[in-house]
């Protein structure tokens, strides 16, 4: 009887998982760098709303969703040009899946915690 008691609770606590929410954050801080100090405004891609300005080097905590299933996506511009910068999938998402989060496919994006952002962006060109 305990044994059937031990398997339901962990079948129900991976089941319950949300791996990305839990590991995982929704506001990343990206350093931005360049050669020689340079001025930089850095958009939101979905909105054209400034987000950030500032001079090189500069750290800025950015969000990785731009939405419900939608990773974020920034423009970096500089004098010498733009710069994308765009959130991908986070590893730790896939663990929904191998460890049989179900209710983590539906929560992480939510939360954001989904997508990543690199930890720095260097925007020589």
């Amino acid at each position: 009887m305990r044994f059937h008691h031990a398997v339901t609770i962990t079948t129900v606590a991976l089941a319950l998982c949300n791996c990305a929410s839990i590991v995982s954050k929704s506001d990343y801080p990206v350093t931005i760098t360049n050669s020689k100090p340079t001025k930089i405004v850095v958009k939101n891609k979905a909105t054209n709303g400034v987000v950030h300005t500032g001079t090189t080097p500069t750290t800025v905590t950015l969000s990785a969703s731009e939405g419900y299933f939608k990773p974020a996506k920034y423009a970096i511009v500089s004098p010498k040009g733009t710069s994308s910068l765009d959130a991908t999938m986070d590893p730790w998402y896939m663990g929904n899946i191998v460890f049989g989060g179900i209710i983590g496919i539906f929560i992480d994006p939510a939360t954001g915690a989904m997508w990543k952002l690199p930890k720095s962006i260097d925007i020589n060109q």
